[in-house]
C-alpha cells in the first residue's frame, strides 16, 4: 500500500467567488510537502535574512525591496523549498471567461476547473472582447456572468438570466470573433437558464466558482500522482465547509484521505505555503500586467503547476486548464 502524504496549503488573492472587480486579479494556491522541522528551519532562516518583529511570517515581509536577496535565496536552486512546493495559479478574468465558454458546450456538465473543449473559445474571448466591446462593456459582461454563475451573491447584488442576456443581445451585434461568440451564447440561453435554476435550488449540485476548489483538487491530484492517498492541512477558510470537503473527496475518488483546518500561526508548513503563494501571486500579477521581473519570473517557474488556469500567454510556464473532473 502506498504511503500517505500530508501536504500543507495556503492561498493568496482569495475573494471567494468574486472574480471580477475585486482587489486582486490573480489567485495563487501553494501546497507544501515538508516536515515540520524543515519548515521551521525555513521560516527561521527567513527571519534571519529578512527580519520582522511580526509573530507570524508572511509573503509581505520577504517581498520588500530591501529583502530581495532573501527572496532570491528562498526561490533559488540552493534554497529550502525547491521540489517541495507547488503553486497553482488562476487568472481570475480568464477563469470567468472559461466558465462562460463552457456553457456553450451542448454536453456541458458540472466540472472542477475548466472544460478543455472551451479553452480555445475562452482565449479568443479574452483576446477579442476588450477591443470589440470596449473596456467598460467588457467588464460589465464579465461582472454580470460572474454574479450569474455564483452559488451565493454577496453584497446585496442580484442578477437574472434576463438581465445578463440583455447585455449579450447588445454585444452580439459587434461582429468579428467576439460577436460570433455572443451569438453562440445567445443561442445557449436555455442551457444557461437551466444551469442557473439548478444552482439556485441546490448550490452543492455544482462546484463553486471559487478557484480554491480546483486548486485543492489539483494539489491532491499532483502530489498523489504515484497512486498514494493525500491528506491536506489547510489554513482556515470559511468556504471549506463540510459539504465542500465531502464534495472534493467524492470527486477525487478516495485520493484525498482527509482535510483539516489549522491556524497558520501554529504550523510553519502552512506559513511556508502562505509565503510561496503570496510571492507567486505577486510575480504572476506583475507579469500579467506588463510589469514582469525576469529574474523572479525565471525563479518561480519551476514551482508553477502546469495545470494552472491561465490564458493565451501562459504565465511562468503555466500551460492550460489542466485535469478537469466531472461529477
Amino acid at each position: 500500500m502506498s504511503e500517505l502524504r500530508e501536504i500543507a496549503c495556503d492561498e493568496s488573492g482569495a475573494e471567494g467567488e468574486k472574480l471580477v472587480g475585486g482587489n486582486t486579479d490573480v489567485f495563487a494556491h501553494a501546497s507544501v510537502l515538508m516536515t515540520a522541522a524543515a519548515a521551521a528551519d525555513c521560516i527561521g532562516e527567513l527571519r534571519e535574512r529578512a527580519p520582522t518583529p511580526a509573530d507570524e511570517y508572511c509573503a509581505g515581509h520577504v517581498l520588500r525591496g530591501k529583502h530581495r536577496a532573501a527572496l532570491l535565496w528562498l526561490l533559488g536552486p540552493h534554497g529550502p523549498v525547491l521540489g517541495n512546493v507547488r503553486v497553482f495559479l488562476t487568472d481570475k478574468t480568464f477563469y470567468v471567461a472559461g466558465k462562460i465558454a463552457g456553457l456553450l458546450e451542448e454536453d456541458h456538465a458540472p466540472r472542477i476547473g475548466l472544460d478543455p473543449h472551451a479553452r480555445a473559445t475562452a482565449v479568443t474571448l479574452c483576446r477579442e472582447g476588450p477591443r470589440a466591446f470596449g473596456a467598460e462593456r467588457w467588464t460589465a459582461f464579465l461582472d454580470s456572468f460572474n454574479y450569474l454563475l455564483r452559488a451565493k451573491n454577496g453584497q446585496g447584488v442580484t442578477t437574472s438570466v434576463e438581465e445578463t442576456f440583455g447585455l449579450v443581445d447588445e454585444l452580439r451585434g459587434v461582429g468579428g470573433p467576439a460577436g460570433e461568440i455572443m451569438e453562440s451564447l445567445w443561442r445557449a440561453r436555455p442551457r444557461v437558464a437551466t444551469f442557473r435554476a439548478r444552482l439556485l435550488s441546490d448550490p452543492y449540485v455544482f462546484p463553486a466558482l471559487d478557484p480554491l476548489i480546483p486548486a485543492i483538487v489539483q494539489a491532491v491530484t499532483s502530489w498523489g500522482a504515484g497512486g498514494g492517498p493525500v491528506s491536506v492541512v489547510h489554513d482556515r477558510q470559511t468556504t471549506l465547509t463540510d459539504e465542500r470537503v465531502a464534495q472534493m473527496r467524492e470527486i477525487l475518488g478516495g485520493r484525498m484521505a482527509g482535510l483539516r483546518l489549522v491556524d497558520s500561526f501554529l504550523d510553519e508548513r502552512v506559513q511556508v505555503a502562505d509565503v510561496l503563494a503570496g510571492v507567486a501571486r505577486k510575480i504572476a500579477s506583475d507579469e500579467l500586467n506588463g510589469r514582469a521581473d525576469p529574474e523572479l519570473s525565471a525563479l518561480i517557474r519551476p514551482y508553477v503547476d502546469e495545470s494552472s488556469i491561465w490564458g493565451e500567454e501562459p504565465a511562468l510556464a503555466a500551460s492550460g486548464p489542466g485535469e478537469v473532473m466531472s461529477r
